[in-house]
């Protein structure tokens, strides 16, 4: 896709439903420097990654557009942009042979260290996931009308996996079903995960820097860019899934 055909389409999309920047922004609480960011395909001026994406999905949902497709014309354009800047391919002169014991040594120290990682952050996710369901387990148990909701209707509650990811450093506040499991500052481009069987609430100091997924579907955004704000997610605020969709 040539530069300027996303911004274009997008642009023109909004204009043919007379729909005003402003009204994007408050509707999907979108910073207007981001959508004419997107509209003029200033990608450096977009926090980039997920947040991209989140935008561009907010805008087609507003819009009434396919979501999936355009979000396809925006990984194209900006794949396009960012093939145009690399570099040109550097002529190397190979190493003298005496360093390549030397390197392949720092090449499997440098594998070993990152399956030890690999392997602290699984066993620290999975702690952590049977901490939660040890905690859902305790809470059903003393909840009487819980475990009868639950036989009732023969199948436990439906799981709700929250996925929070900042893009500056922000405090982020998440309870889940009551209770309180996260209360501390953000780093900017840091993702964290939450279990809870009945609903979620977030509350950041910068709503603009948060961006929520729930059940791996993108949420809108907690507040006005700039500003605090505080959201509730459960089971309602997901959208059914159709023969339609293809997985990403």
């Amino acid at each position: 896709m040539a530069r300027g055909n996303f911004g274009e389409r997008l642009k023109r999309e909004r204009e043919l439903r007379e729909v005003t920047p402003n009204e994007i922004v408050v509707a999907t609480r979108i910073s207007l420097r981001f959508l004419d960011a997107l509209e003029n395909e200033d990608w450096d001026k977009l926090p980039g990654g997920i947040f991209n994406r989140g935008f561009v999905r907010a805008i087609a949902r507003y819009l009434g557009l396919d979501e999936e497709n355009l979000l396809a014309e925006y990984d194209l354009a900006h794949g396009d942009q960012s093939a145009e800047a690399l570099p040109p391919p550097e002529n190397r002169i190979p190493s003298p042979p005496k360093w390549m014991a030397a390197a392949l040594v720092l090449g499997v120290l440098v594998v070993i260290a990152g399956l030890v990682t690999a392997g602290v952050y699984g066993w620290r996710r999975y702690s952590a996931r049977r901490r939660v369901k040890q905690s859902s387990a305790v809470s059903t148990q003393t909840n009487p009308s819980a475990q009868a909701a639950s036989f009732v209707s023969g199948r436990p509650p439906a799981a709700l996996d929250l996925s929070v990811s900042t893009s500056s450093v922000t405090r982020v506040r998440v309870l889940a079903d009551g209770r309180l499991i996260l209360d501390a500052e953000m780093r900017a481009g840091e993702t964290r995960h939450f279990s809870a069987e009945i609903a979620f609430e977030v509350t950041a100091a910068d709503s603009s820097a948060v961006l929520l997924e729930l059940n791996g579907q993108a949420m809108p955004p907690i507040g006005s860019p700039g500003a605090s704000g505080t959201i509730v997610l459960s089971q309602k605020d997901l959208r059914p899934a159709t023969s339609g969709n293809s997985q990403r």
